[in-house]
């Protein structure tokens, strides 16, 4: 059994999708990318302690040298979607260079220690490898910052932690010992053709396809990070475009409110209502009052869809690396949420003479993470087999 602790995080502008392994045993999380300073102050205190769940309710205190302002602390994930001054990304943001990212990525990190160490106010958790992904606009230039931010100790403290005395405060020491960063795309080909488990290639149909040439379009918040593939490999020339669902979920929101009073606390609340389904596509802005809003909801998934197929008829065009490509594969939280509208549209560009046939693999929102948890353990028994090698040519004495 691997006895190492592995941490993958898809840091996406929607939400955090994280996968940990410990000791070959995986927990799974995900927690909306929002943040609100937290004021004592204007602190509810709950009429029922017991009422309160813990993972909804992360007030966080992060000590660390990856952050500027350490002073603050905040509400992160569902907490913070419920604040007024909740902070949601901003269009084009730098994932890398900013606090927000540290913020969120070690209090889930923290969160998970506090699951692996239950009943404890006082944590050291040490991490053999995280790995991380940023979009393909930002791989290249940003990785090495991220990675040298991430690594080392930091230390997280929740406060009014649920169940606890007096402070109730549970503080968490986290050690990263070493970081591998993933480009989003690219991680997801690892996650549709290898094992998690055995790391062996598990599609050989794709890596065979690979050969004449693959494009994922991997569809995200503010982002839609494009990968070619050539012969088992991504291509330098393909990269990936400002546009993702995010924009598409805020006029949506901003129509609701307007024409139906129903104010979404964010935009993962949103996304929530989408997941669910056409029949869950109405809001309450009043007791016993419903209201319809797919039509707002379908017009917006419309435009998205139309505008995703552009964008990859515009990367299959543009890369002579990647020109002859047999498979156009979407993954993706958005490209989940509006998979009929995509396929609507692509039979739309079929009839106009430019076929794009898109596969939409089974898990597609969850292959980023996947992907960088095959990666994380990769890297690893990389660095094992170095470190054996190592000692082996060693001289005794």
């Amino acid at each position: 059994m691997d006895r190492n602790h592995y941490l993958a995080v898809d840091i996406g502008n929607s939400w955090y999708k994280v996968l940990a392994s410990d000791q070959g045993e995986i927990s799974e999380y995900q927690m909306p990318n929002a943040i609100a300073i937290f004021d004592e102050a204007f602190y509810e205190e709950p009429y029922d302690e017991e009422d309160v769940i813990f993972e909804e309710n992360l007030i966080t205190e992060v000590k660390s040298n990856a952050i500027v302002d350490k002073r603050e602390s905040f509400y992160i994930g569902k907490a913070a979607a419920r604040q007024r001054n909740v902070s949601l990304t901003s269009f084009n943001n730098q994932k890398a260079e900013e606090d927000r990212t540290y913020i969120l990525l070690f209090g889930i990190a923290a969160y998970h220690a506090v699951q692996m160490n239950e009943g404890e106010t006082e944590i050291n958790y040490e991490i053999d490898q995280l790995a991380v992904s940023l979009p393909t606009t930002q791989f290249k230039s940003r990785k090495t910052l991220l990675k040298d931010a991430l690594k080392g100790t930091h230390t997280i403290i929740f406060h009014k932690v649920p169940g606890t005395e007096a402070p109730k405060e549970i503080a968490v020491k986290i050690t990263i010992n070493d970081v591998i960063v993933g480009a989003e795309g690219a991680c997801a080909y690892l996650g549709l053709t290898r094992d998690i488990e055995t790391l062996e290639i598990s599609d050989d149909a794709l890596v065979k396809d690979s050969k004449k040439g693959i494009i994922i379009g991997d569809l995200g918040g503010d982002s839609v990070d494009f990968v070619g593939i050539k012969n088992n490999k991504p291509v330098a020339s393909v990269e990936g475009e400002q546009f993702g669902i995010n924009a598409f979920l805020d006029t949506i929101i901003q129509k609701v409110s307007k024409n139906e009073l129903y104010k979404f606390d964010s935009r993962s609340e949103l996304e929530e209502k989408l997941y669910a389904g056409p029949a869950g596509w109405y809001v309450e802005p009043f007791a016993g009052v419903r209201k319809d809003i797919s039509k707002y909801i379908t017009p917006q998934l419309k435009s998205m869809a139309i505008k995703y197929l552009e964008l990859f008829d515009r990367v299959r065009s543009s890369s002579n690396e990647i020109k002859g490509a047999t498979r156009y594969i979407a993954v993706g939280g958005a490209a989940k949420l509006a998979q009929r509208q995509i396929q609507e549209a692509a039979v739309r560009w079929n009839d106009r003479g430019r076929p794009i046939e898109l596969t939409f693999p089974q898990d597609l929102e969850k292959l980023n993470v996947i992907g960088l948890l095959i990666l994380a353990r990769m890297n690893q028994l990389k660095k094992e087999k170095a470190n054996d090698s190592h000692h082996a040519i060693t001289p005794k004495g």
